[in-house]
């Protein structure tokens, strides 16, 4: 069997779980990209006996931790908003907890994945869930046509610190409670009842305001191609608090506002560019 058809069914995964460590589609994929055409040229090798997937993210990581991360600074020279949370949360710690609650590796995967012990893993997951849980609360809006999911989701921020400022069911309804609420955060259903779409939804409320959205399918690999503009941060459904929990926590790492910011009026242009729907 070949490299490509080994290692193919994943590489969707792979590109959802970059997209969220890096915070951009754009980078995602290009460290997605970079990993496979390392081996399809013979500069890098999987691992061997250990599952295909695992050998793949190993493979990634090798990449991503020998690549130097330069974080942006804003537009007056001061540390971006990713800079700042970098800085009191280490990056293997956010990788920890994206592979176990995201992708769902076991503790002894991450480990192989990372190079780590066990123990490592176990002791950055803890950190990176205190950090989520104490320095990421938001005002959160749900874009969400089934009541019985909206209130499940509702009801999980709420579990997980946040606050919920409204349920839109339309496009046309998010479109208005987000220029009049300005919430933190958006969590988007893909298909509304009505016809309208979460993903349209999203793109107006990007075109005058800037703020991370996440994405709820039932389908992820269809927006996990890698062949056109995609969402940067995905959330299966069903969904789990842990998965959703990393996710929030993720994305607000890159584009919630600090004290700073909202003393300045100074955003995080790089994330506002790539961080939120593409």
């Amino acid at each position: 069997m070949s490299t490509t058809t080994t290692l193919g069914p994943h590489l969707p995964y792979l590109r959802r779980y970059a997209r969220a460590l890096t915070g951009s589609q754009v980078s995602g994929d290009a460290y997605v990209r970079a990993s496979l055409e390392a081996v399809l040229a013979g500069n890098a090798e999987l691992m061997t006996g250990v599952p295909p997937r695992i050998a793949l993210y190993r493979l990634f990581h090798t990449l991503w931790s020998s690549t130097v991360r330069d974080l942006p600074r804003n537009a007056v020279g001061e540390p971006s908003i990713a800079e700042q949370r970098m800085q009191a949360l280490k990056p293997g710690d956010r990788e920890a907890i994206l592979l176990t609650s995201v992708e769902g590796f076991s503790i002894p995967e991450v480990a192989t994945i990372l190079g780590w012990s066990p123990a490592k893993v176990e002791n950055a997951i803890a950190v990176a869930s205190q950090a989520i849980d104490r320095d990421l609360s938001s005002r959160v809006m749900i874009i969400e046509d089934e009541m019985i999911i909206a209130l499940d989701l509702e009801n999980l921020v709420i579990e997980l610190g946040h606050t919920v400022i409204g349920i839109a069911t339309t496009r046309d309804e998010a479109v208005r409670m987000a220029r009049d609420a300005k919430p933190d955060l958006v969590l988007a259903d893909i298909q509304l009842a009505d016809g309208s779409s979460g993903v349209d939804a999203a793109i107006d409320i990007l075109g005058s305001a800037s703020v991370p959205v996440i994405f709820i399918t039932a389908f992820p690999e269809c927006l996990l191609t890698g062949e056109r503009p995609e969402p940067t941060y995905l959330v299966q459904k069903p969904f789990s608090r842990d998965t959703l929990r990393a996710t929030i926590g993720q994305a607000l790492f890159f584009n919630k506002p600090t004290a700073a910011t909202k003393r300045t009026g100074i955003s995080d242009t790089k994330s506002a560019a790539t961080g939120h729907l593409i």
